[in-house]
């Protein structure tokens, strides 16, 4: 099952139209529908966040990984990541970031 899926059943599981949906997570009805559609194959962690907060589900939920138990972050790691996106890093800022302390690591 699909990201888009997974949000348009648990959207109506919930009884929520796409407007009061978009509504109450602050993004746009298109953008949700271009998602369920399958449209928009690769929605953002910030999108995903805020779904995932008005359906009262996990990220992982959403995205299907809740039972694949993979390496569990800590607290202080997601606390960190939440900083991170609230502050406006993006993901691409964030990889650079890694890259460059691996790059000044290997010249250790």
């Amino acid at each position: 099952m699909s990201i888009g899926e997974r949000i348009r059943e648990m959207r109506i599981k919930k009884g929520l139209s796409l407007t009061e949906l978009a509504n109450r997570a602050g993004v746009a009805k298109s953008y949700i529908s271009s998602v369920e559609r399958q449209l928009q194959l690769n929605p953002s962690i910030q999108f995903l966040n805020k779904i995932s907060a008005v359906l009262g589900v996990s990220v992982q939920q959403l995205i299907g990984e809740e039972n694949a138990q993979t390496e569990k972050l800590d607290t202080e790691w997601l606390e960190l990541a939440r900083e991170a996106m609230e502050s406006g890093v993006t993901p691409e800022q964030f990889k650079e970031f890694l890259e460059f302390h691996k790059w000044q690591k290997s010249r250790e």
